[in-house]
């Protein structure tokens, strides 16, 4: 009974450092079976310190949009974490890298090698909470943060004090999000902000690299963040339709299948 006391005690500190923890990652950490972290989750909830989401919990302050945000976050989370870890082997030594928000992403700075872990190996330039929670947790991090208007629901930041900033920087490479990605109406996103930001970011970088697992291949948008010529590279996962990967080679971008 003590070892799963703790075992709580321990997953409501880690929701109240992280803002939200995922089953599957819980059960391993501490060699329970997912029953058994639900079953804790269950506890905690009633107890008032987590509430629970699809998949695993949030912090209990958190509004019902960024709860939302945070179920997305473990949709599909094979395949982002596979783009997440072929997107990061893109990053190079003292390069400055534009993060998009978006939880395909969000997953780039999670999956970054040891080395580029160290002091001042590269530049982050973001908008996006999720990225910056993730590399505020680093030691010697140059992390530079793009204030503006919160979206809740996007967990990120917007409007014109946003895309100002941006303005002033030059990178080397820019990794944007997106809720659909045709040939016909290119990188696409459900808000005209974000579409702002992005379509910034992309302009302010060398190489644009777009994220996007399979389920958002051949889906169309509200509005569109950039031409899909615009971008250099789309990095997906092998649940692609083939078909929707011919067509956006054939507008020249380079297709990488994680």
């Amino acid at each position: 009974m003590t070892i799963t006391r703790d075992r709580r005690a321990s997953i409501a500190e880690l929701v109240g450092q992280a803002g939200q923890v995922d089953v599957s990652a819980l059960a391993l950490r501490y060699s329970v079976s997912d029953t058994s972290i639900r079953r804790d989750l269950a506890v905690l909830e009633e107890q008032g310190r987590l509430r629970r989401v699809h998949g695993g919990a949030v912090a209990p302050h958190m509004g019902g949009r960024t709860r939302a945000s945070v179920t997305r976050l473990h949709e599909h989370l094979d395949e982002k974490r596979r783009i997440g870890s072929m997107a990061a082997s893109l990053v190079r030594q003292g390069d400055v890298v534009l993060f998009d928000s978006g939880t395909t992403v969000a997953q780039v700075p999670a999956q970054l090698p040891v080395a580029l872990r160290a002091a001042n190996a590269f530049t982050a330039v973001t908008h996006s909470l999720l990225v910056i929670q993730e590399l505020a947790t680093w030691d010697g991090v140059h992390l530079i943060s793009l204030g503006g208007l919160f979206l809740p629901e996007h967990q990120a930041f917007v409007g014109p004090q946003t895309v100002s900033s941006l303005k002033g920087f030059s990178a080397d490479i820019a990794f944007l999000g997106c809720d659909g990605l045709t040939s016909e109406a290119g990188i696409t996103t459900p808000h005209v902000l974000i579409a702002e930001v992005g379509a910034t970011m992309a302009a302010r970088a060398r190489r644009v690299v777009a994220l996007a697992d399979s389920s958002k291949i051949g889906r169309y948008g509200f509005t569109t963040i950039i031409p899909l010529a615009q971008a250099n590279v789309l990095i997906t996962d092998s649940g692609a339709n083939p078909e929707d990967v011919d067509r956006i080679r054939a507008a020249g971008v380079e297709v990488m299948l994680a």
